[in-house]
Formats: structure tokens, C-alpha cells, sequence
């Protein structure tokens, strides 16, 4: 046989093993997005500050890169949690509120992410990936009783969910307050008074005999105060175990959560699922309950720090990133796994306890907090590693969302974006590749829960970031930094006040927004006021009407979908299923 006949009859294996080593030596990626809650910008060491001890975070950005205009899609847990699951601003899946709450605080609502909504969870369990979600869903759960399960990270492409389903509130932890504060003594403690000034007063003019008050009067006064004092002392005593559990898929494994070594359990957790999945493509959202309050810590870590409760809530938040990392590490995932960290929105500047105690993190020098578009409620942490494809230590300062984890993380898996509704993310490894220097977003809406609150404007050809207010929240009290009278701000209504022109400022050159561009200071201020109106007309066009998730019926708690344990009867609602596991497979 000639050499060029032995050639072609080789040529065919040559090419198969050719194709298996290429297949071999680009796996599909892991992904592991870590997301914390209520973190500032200003806490972490690599973003500037030097007290709080945050070296694992450190880690990703000395190894990775560094986003320094990252934003939050909202600058609330559950608008920015919907918008960074499905790449969209929250607005276009009802999650948005036109109420003032705009967060879901009770386990049996009915509202949540709806199911027709794609999540990169869904896209890439199509794609055989194994998927988890570990720690804060905060999305909703049930819709019409509770076993449907409509809203759960089950029915969103998760395979295993491990966490708590709403929300880390004081009112979950004995001793740190409540969030309701402000209701119950609306609700509550106001019409006890006035009850009681109405029952006093009958009284005594009866006794001076300038009025007949029939018994009856005084009768129904006293009921209607016994029902309001029932029903406050029934919330108060309820709420905890009703509304603050940890869910193992979709069983309660405790009723109500116990915060003790509760980030390690649910770091145990995390790890277990990548040791499990180490041989197959994975995702896991690594979802921390810290630093929201109630602030909690082990016993390793409370008090160590320089900053109090919530020193040592971050500093904890940061161990567990540690352990994740190093998991990676030890499996030798750590060249095909892209790491994310960021955190939902700004840091609760508004969180000081009645003692004074600063339980609220810094947003470094950027103004405002969570609850409003300032950029301290919406710049965020940005951290992205992947080595060998993501080079060290580089720094993009160009406008990058939340909503962009969507299409990239679609992308890198080889799933194809939906083509029938519109995503607003793009796709960040063009920067992160350094193959551009330019954000692809030129245009960027922030919204106040349903409102449209401002917009972000990065010419192509220019250097400055504009940025248009067409309302902003009133500050309480006056000069303060925050609305502290009302813990949080608020949209509409008195607690706004509104621009026209709009309040314009030149982020490039005043990141603390303290002095708005003026006619006078800027010839092109109506000329970039009018392209950034027609900017903001053509989202709009863009803006389907869809059923509200966080109307008030929708956030109304409601018997028939509460969950409770299998062993407690009535409303009691209590268990501790997950210590009992913890020598198995907590």
C-alpha cells in the first residue's frame, strides 16, 4: 500500500481523535454566581475600604476583574433579584410595585416571579446542567394553595433549592425589632388610643350627666379594642414562625430558622452540591442571607471585627465565600468555573437601631442607599474570575447591569436567548475579554419600583456618563443622607419631589451627584436632556402591560398558602427537621 493511500485510509481516525481531544479540552463552564444582600460597595476591601476584613472577596478581584460602575437593575431585594434571574428589568415581569412595599415580607403570598418568565437556571438545566439554588429566593413561592409551588425555585429551572424562601427581617431574630414598626403603631397603637380618649371621655360625660351613653356604646368600644389588641398580640406572636423558615427543596426542614452556624450549614451545603456535581457542567447561585438584618454571626467570627454586628455579619459572608473558592480549588474546578460576586443593591444606610447601633454597611463615597436610584443604592460589587480567560486584575469602568449575568452565562453555556420578549442584559465578555472598551449598553433606566426614576446615558464617542433624575426621593431629616423617618424612601406621592428639566448630572466627573449640570455650565444641556427623553419614550413603546405580582392582594398574607410543618397542628409551626438531618445530609 503507497504512503499516500495509508494517509486517506488514516486520515478519518486522525480526525475523530482530533474532534474527541477538542471536545475534551473545552468542557462546558461551570458557573458559580454569588449574590449578597444589602452589601455597599464601600465594605469591601478591594473597592477602597481598609477596616473590614474581606480577603476572599479581595481574592476575586486581585484574580478576576473588577466592574467599577456595576449596577443594581432595582435598588430593592426583589425587583433586582427578578431582573438579575431573567436578564430584564423588573418592570416587564410585574415585579415591580406601585404600592409602597416593594418586597414580598410573608411566605403565603400570592404574588412572585412569574412561571412564563425564563430564568439562566431554566436555560441551562435545558442544557444538562445540574442547578442550585443555596440561601435567599425572596421571589415568591405559592399561587393558589399551598402545594402548587408556582413561584418556587423548583418551577425556575432549580434542581435543588436550600434556603429561605422570602426574606432575613429583624422580626425573625428575638430581640432585633421589626420592620413593622411603622404599621403597627398606624394599624395598632393609634386606635387603641383613640379608643381609649373615646371611652374616657363618654365616661366622664356621662358621670357629669351632659350626655346618656348607652352601655351598648361602651360595650362595642371595648370589643373593637379587644379585637385590635387580639390581633396585634396574634401577629406578634405568629409572624416569626409562619414567615421565617428554611426550606430543603420543598419541604420545611425549620420552623422557625434558627440563625446558630447557620452560614456554615448553608455553606456545607453549597459545597456538597459542586462535590456532587464535579463531573457534569453545574450552576450554583450562592445566595447569602448576610448582611441584611437581623445581622447574625457564629460564634467564630461575633465581635472580631471593627464594625460591630455587621462587621462580623460581612466578615462571616466573606469566610463562606472563602470555603467556596477554595472547594473549587481542591476539586481542580477552578480554571473552568466563572466566579461572579456582587450584591442585589446598596448597602441600608437607614439601619440604626434604637441604641444607635449602625447596622447598615457603606456605599463608599456615593450617595443615598437601598430604596432609592442614588448611586449609593445601585452601584454595586462586581467581581468576575475565570482564569485563563478573564485577565487578572483588570479594571472596567464602563456601565455594566445585573441584568447582563442573563445573556452572558446563556452564552458561555451555549443556550440560545428567547426570542420572544425582550432582554435588556448584554453579553459581558467582549469587556471582560478586554476586545472592547465600551459598554454596550448606551442607555441604561433606573427605576423606583413602577417608576421610571432616572436615566443613565454613555455616549459612543465621549467620555462622560449623564445621568437624568426626573424625580428624587426627599431625604429625612432634612440634610440627612437617607430617609430615616420612614426607614426606607418611598416613589411617589409627598415623599418625592419632582424635576422639571430634569436634574441632570455628569457621573464622570461628580460620581457623588452633589452638583446638578446647568444651562449655564453645559451648552448641550437641553440638546442631551431631549436625547436622553426620546431615549426613555422608546423603552417605554418597549413596556407591556403584565399583572402586578406586588399589588396589595398579591402581598396580602393568606391562610390557604401558608406552609407549615407536617408534625405541628394549627398555627403552631414548629420543627427543627434540619438538625435532625445535620448527621446526614444537612
Amino acid at each position: 500500500m503507497s504512503k499516500s493511500r495509508k494517509m486517506r485510509s488514516l486520515l478519518p481516525l486522525l480526525l475523530l481523535l482530533l474532534c474527541e481531544a477538542g471536545s475534551r479540552a473545552a468542557p462546558k463552564p461551570n458557573f458559580v454566581l454569588i449574590m449578597a444582600d444589602d452589601l455597599g460597595i464601600g465594605d469591601p476591601g478591594c473597592y477602597g475600604n481598609r477596616t473590614l476584613r474581606t480577603p476572599n472577596i479581595d481574592r476575586l478581584a486581585k484574580e478576576g476583574v473588577k466592574l467599577t460602575q456595576h449596577l443594581a437593575a432595582s435598588p430593592l431585594c426583589t425587583p433586582s433579584r427578578a431582573a438579575f434571574m431573567t436578564g430584564r428589568y423588573p418592570i416587564r415581569s410585574g415585579m415591580a410595585s406601585q404600592s409602597r412595599s416593594g418586597v414580598f415580607l410573608f411566605l403565603a403570598s400570592s404574588g412572585g416571579l412569574p412561571e412564563s418568565e425564563v430564568t439562566f437556571a431554566r436555560l441551562l438545566k435545558n442544557q444538562g446542567y445540574a442547578t442550585a439554588l443555596v440561601g435567599k429566593w425572596h421571589l415568591g413561592t405559592h399561587c393558589r394553595n399551598n402545594s402548587d409551588f408556582c413561584h418556587h425555585p423548583s418551577s425556575h429551572g432549580f434542581d435543588h433549592f436550600h434556603g429561605i424562601p422570602v426574606t432575613n427581617l429583624r422580626d425573625c431574630k428575638p430581640g432585633q425589632g421589626s420592620v413593622f414598626t411603622s404599621a403597627l403603631r398606624l394599624l395598632a397603637f393609634v386606635p387603641l388610643q383613640v379608643i381609649a380618649v373615646a371611652l374616657l371621655t363618654l365616661a366622664a360625660l356621662r358621670w357629669l350627666g351632659l350626655l346618656r351613653v348607652p352601655g351598648l356604646a361602651f360595650a362595642g368600644l371595648l370589643l373593637l379594642a379587644a379585637a385590635i389588641l387580639g390581633a396585634l398580640l396574634a401577629f406578634l406572636h405568629y409572624f416569626r414562625p409562619l414567615n421565617c423558615v428554611l426550606l430543603r427543596n420543598r419541604e420545611i426542614s425549620q420552623q422557625p430558622l434558627s440563625y446558630d452556624n447557620l452560614t456554615q450549614r448553608l455553606t456545607e451545603d453549597a459545597a456538597r452540591f459542586i462535590r456532587r456535581n464535579a463531573e457534569t457542567p453545574f450552576l450554583l447561585v450562592f445566595s447569602c442571607l448576610q448582611v441584611h438584618t437581623a445581622l447574625f454571626a457564629s460564634k467564630d467570627f461575633a465581635g472580631k471585627s471593627q464594625h460591630g454586628a455587621y462587621g462580623d455579619a460581612a466578615e462571616e459572608m466573606d469566610w463562606s465565600v472563602g470555603q467556596i473558592l477554595n472547594v473549587l480549588e481542591e476539586l481542580r474546578l477552578t480554571n473552568n468555573t466563572l466566579v461572579y460576586f456582587s450584591s442585589d443593591q446598596g448597602a441600608h444606610v437607614e439601619e440604626v437601631t434604637s441604641k444607635g447601633e449602625v447596622h447598615g454597611g457603606s456605599n463608599g463615597i456615593y450617595k443615598g442607599g437601598k430604596g432609592n436610584n442614588w448611586e449609593g443604592g445601585i452601584r454595586v460589587p462586581g467581581l468576575l474570575r475565570w482564569p485563563g480567560v478573564i485577565e487578572a486584575g483588570l479594571e472596567v469602568d464602563a456601565p455594566t447591569s445585573n441584568m447582563d449575568v442573563f445573556p452572558t452565562v446563556a452564552a458561555l453555556a451555549g443556550a440560545a436567548l428567547p426570542q420572544d420578549r425582550v432582554i435588556d442584559g448584554r453579553d459581558l465578555m467582549p469587556l471582560l475579554r478586554s476586545q472592547s472598551q465600551h459598554s454596550e449598553h448606551e442607555f441604561l433606566f433606573h427605576y423606583c419600583n413602577f417608576y421610571l426614576n432616572a436615566v443613565r446615558w454613555h455616549p459612543r464617542n465621549s467620555s462622560s456618563i449623564w445621568k437624568a433624575f426626573f424625580f428624587t426621593p426627599n431625604f429625612t431629616p432634612e440634610g440627612a443622607n437617607g430617609c430615616f423617618l420612614t426607614h426606607v424612601c418611598f416613589c411617589n406621592g409627598r415623599f418625592i419631589t419632582r424635576h422639571q428639566p430634569p436634574l441632570l448630572f455628569d457621573l464622570s466627573t461628580d460620581p457623588r451627584e452633589r452638583a446638578p449640570v446647568t444651562p449655564g455650565a453645559e451648552p448641550r444641556f437641553w440638546e442631551i436632556l431631549d436625547t436622553m427623553q426620546q431615549a426613555a419614550d422608546r423603552h417605554a413603546r418597549t413596556v407591556q402591560a403584565v399583572p402586578n405580582q406586588l399589588s396589595l392582594p398579591n402581598l396580602l398574607w393568606k391562610p390557604w398558602l401558608q406552609m407549615c410543618c407536617p408534625s405541628s397542628s394549627g398555627l403552631s409551626c414548629q420543627c427543627r427537621q434540619e438538625q435532625r438531618d445535620r448527621g446526614g445530609r444537612a
